[in-house]
């Protein structure tokens, strides 16, 4: 069976969608990050990193979550989660895949572990480093709700991709509620990111998720 190992409201939500869309059977193993499990001898055996998510599907053991979201496209195509191979829907696919997790999320975990990123633990220059992060996820955002815009009137579609809900629908819910907090502004309040985000968790897999990891209000 399928092993997902996960800490709610993290990278894992993304793979935990899909796993729910796709209906197999699969096992939850919580993480406790506050206690420290992703930092267990045992934990960094399966991700050296010694971050979440890890899936163990079989022999294979695989962290990334944008990586687990592509093994469990290509395992299971017949679930249609991702464009067919070789189609420029495919390539599309790929692309707002890459964008959402080396350019949307790499800006977001500057701005949660700005400290990280600064000499000397100064706390100055760590909070002038995640509002400037801050103001860089605004703009990514405007990016996306561009797009969405474009395809509301060009194609219409509802979705990112391929005029299907996809696995990159998943990706952006789990990114976007990550600025629920935002002080600026939120991926919630823009004018077709918001219904978007809406739709997506009016998947009844997205809400099974959601109750599973026991997330409250705001959801995004």
């Amino acid at each position: 069976m399928i092993q997902l190992f996960y800490s709610p409201s993290t990278a894992a939500m993304a793979p935990h969608i899909l796993l729910e869309e796709l209906g197999v059977p699969f096992e939850k193993i919580l993480v406790d990050t506050a206690q420290g499990a992703h930092r267990t001898e045992a934990y960094k055996k399966l991700n050296p990193n010694g971050t979440v998510p890890v899936l163990v599907d079989g022999d294979l053991v695989l962290y990334e979550s944008a990586a687990i979201c592509l093994h469990l496209c290509d395992t299971h195509p017949a679930a249609g989660l991702a464009p067919a191979i070789g189609t420029a829907e495919r390539a599309h696919f790929y692309k707002w895949l890459m964008w959402l997790t080396n350019t949307l999320q790499a800006t977001l975990m500057v701005y949660f572990y700005s400290e990280r990123w600064v000499k000397d633990a100064d706390a100055a220059r760590a909070a002038e480093l995640k509002a400037q992060a801050e103001l860089k996820v605004g703009v990514l955002l405007d990016q996306l709700d561009a797009e969405l815009a474009r395809l509301e009137t060009a194609v219409p579609s509802p979705w990112l991709v391929g005029g299907r809900f996809s696995a990159v629908d998943a990706y952006a819910l789990m990114l976007c509620r990550w600025t629920r907090n935002f002080a600026s502004r939120p991926a919630r309040d823009l004018p077709h990111l918001g219904p978007y985000l809406q739709r997506v968790l009016a998947r009844p897999a997205v809400a099974r998720v959601f109750k599973a990891e026991e997330l409250a209000q705001p959801w995004v």
